[in-house]
């Protein structure tokens, strides 16, 4: 696609949804950093809570940014990180995570809760359900029938057990052991975390869960997502293994109770290195036709000793934050330029002009309350706060 069609669907989406943020200059930060959280739109509504924010929830109205951001009813569920999200039907769902089921637990667990969170009432209920599997670092995706989808997840039995193992065991007291726990479970091939394989879908009008086939693909968590409308799903890379990136894009299209994978281009390279290690927490959405992908974190030098065999690929090396940032136009990606810093683990939303990126963390561990609106016009990248 030339620069010019690409400026010219981007406009016209824009004129066509009432672009009303194209002129708006002043983004309201958060309250508070948010990494690892949930987030939902629901009508003009975003939502954004939970992970560093403890219990608490945040709401911006797109129509009165001037309003900024609003508490809202506190969760009603324990503190919890990584929890899969989405919004159906004017509801925001919220399905596991992981965290402490109690303040004095002895370690965390990854939960098999669900709670759904009324926008309209500002209230909280627990769903009178569990999750099939361990959902914390899974992807939540609404259909246009109204079900859930749910793709990827850590295993909540290996995982709990390793939380518990670390958790008693006194690093400083008892170094060995404590390398050793950490080696036997990191220096271990992707299949051994049994990580959630199966497309799963929960229906809320019936309280029923079902699953939709295997993921053909290595399962994998903390992808990017973006959501092409038609019940077309695209997620973006992600990690197969603790420390270890996939630089593999993947759509998921589904036809009733059938559901297709497809492989789609990889990212390229980043400008000046040898290889893509894939990203994972990183923001992304789409401005018309064209979808972008910034930031997110990985270990450069992980993918080549994984190749080589060696297992705890991230063992010694650098967590690096991104700033990359790429664009997927007329079936390829390139990259088009930078973030103003390298950032991930926070929400984004597609808009009319733009896409919103909300919070995340930066290269220094800092737990960030920024909101800039990221654009694109086949030509230009740009960022507003």
């Amino acid at each position: 696609m030339t620069t010019t069609r690409l400026l010219a669907s981007a406009l016209a989406l824009s004129l066509f949804l009432g672009g009303t943020h194209a002129m708006a200059q002043d983004w309201p930060d958060l309250p508070t950093g948010i990494k690892n959280g949930i987030s939902a739109r629901i009508g003009n509504t975003i939502l954004v809570g939970l992970g560093t924010a403890g219990q608490s929830i945040y709401a911006l109205d797109l129509d009165d940014l001037a309003a900024g951001w609003k508490e809202r009813e506190d969760f009603v569920g324990a503190p919890t990180n990584g929890a899969a999200s989405v919004a159906s039907g004017g509801k925001l769902y919220v399905f596991g995570g992981n965290g402490k089921a109690t303040p004095d637990a002895v370690s965390p667990v990854i939960h098999d809760t669900a709670y759904v969170y009324d926008l309209a009432a500002d209230s909280w209920s627990q769903l009178d359900t569990t999750t099939p599997v361990g959902l914390s670092g899974a992807r939540a995706m609404a259909s246009s029938d109204g079900r859930l989808l749910f793709a990827g997840g850590y295993n909540k039995p290996l995982f709990d057990q390793y939380l518990l193992n670390v958790s008693t065991t006194d690093a400083k007291a008892e170094p060995d052991k404590y390398a050793a726990l950490v080696q036997g479970y990191m220096n271990q091939p992707p299949e051994f975390y049994q990580w959630n394989d199966l497309l799963l879908s929960y229906d809320p009008a019936n309280n029923t869960w079902a699953d939709l086939g295997e993921n053909p693909f290595p399962p994998n968590c903390d992808a990017a997502y973006v959501d092409l409308g038609n019940d077309r799903f695209l997620l973006l890379n992600g990690e197969v293994k603790p420390g270890l990136r996939t630089d593999v894009v993947k759509t998921i299209s589904l036809d009733g109770n059938a559901a297709r994978w497809s492989e789609d281009p990889r990212l390229p390279a980043p400008a000046g290195a040898g290889v893509q290690e894939g990203v994972a927490g990183a923001y992304a959405g789409r401005i018309g036709d064209v979808v972008l992908l910034a930031g997110g974190a990985n270990f450069p030098g992980a993918r080549e000793r994984s190749e080589a065999g060696a297992w705890f690929a991230h063992e010694g090396l650098t967590k690096t934050w991104r700033n990359e940032v790429y664009a997927l136009s007329g079936g390829q990606w390139a990259e088009i330029g930078a973030m103003p810093e390298g950032m991930g683990y926070g929400a984004s939303f597609s808009l009319a002009d733009g896409i919103l990126l909300v919070g995340g963390e930066d290269g220094t561990g800092a737990v960030r309350p920024d909101v800039r609106l990221m654009q694109w016009d086949g030509a230009t990248l740009s960022f507003a706060d």
